[in-house]
């Protein structure tokens, strides 16, 4: 007795859903807003997001360094999306704005941020990978490079799935 793979969304289909996280994740998502992030890259080898280096996200107005919160919810947001798109992959059957309803029931419950180098560059890009993906808890870990691909900083968090 063979069971057969549940059927993919088709590429419409598909590039409906990568819309909807884009206009999510830079639009709906006011402070990922705030924080300029964009939307690099949601295929394979994991999604990246990026953002410019600005006045308002100085941290340390000496030496121009970003803020480390703004590191931290960086992380947090790049993890965010990771856990859409594998949910996306896990759940290849399902309709995009089914997928969308998902995001709803996504929480952090643990994040760790290790600062490596100070935050310096013209541009940053974060990106994740999964852990684990479980049907309640999900682990990632993260990593913030600067323009000059300099490890920045590192994360590992948890996160409620429902």
């Amino acid at each position: 007795m063979s069971t057969q793979p549940a059927p993919r969304r088709n590429a419409a289909e598909q590039r409906k859903l990568d819309a909807a996280l884009t206009e999510l994740f830079e639009r709906k998502i006011t402070f990922n807003q705030t924080l300029g992030l964009e939307v690099v890259h949601l295929g394979p080898g994991g999604p990246r997001l990026g953002f410019a280096m600005r006045p308002e996200l100085v941290g340390h107005y000496q030496y121009g360094r970003l803020h480390g919160g703004v590191i931290s919810a960086t992380l947090d947001a790049t993890a965010g999306l990771a856990i859409m798109v594998a949910l996306a992959e896990k759940h290849a059957d399902e309709p995009a704005e089914q997928i969308m309803q998902r995001f709803t029931r996504l929480g952090t419950i643990d994040l760790r941020v290790d600062y490596l180098r100070p935050g310096l560059g013209r541009h940053f890009t974060a990106s994740a990978d999964i852990a684990r993906l479980g049907g309640r808890v999900a682990s990632v870990q993260m990593r913030l490079v600067n323009d000059g691909e300099q490890l920045i900083a590192t994360g590992a968090a948890s996160y409620i799935l429902s």
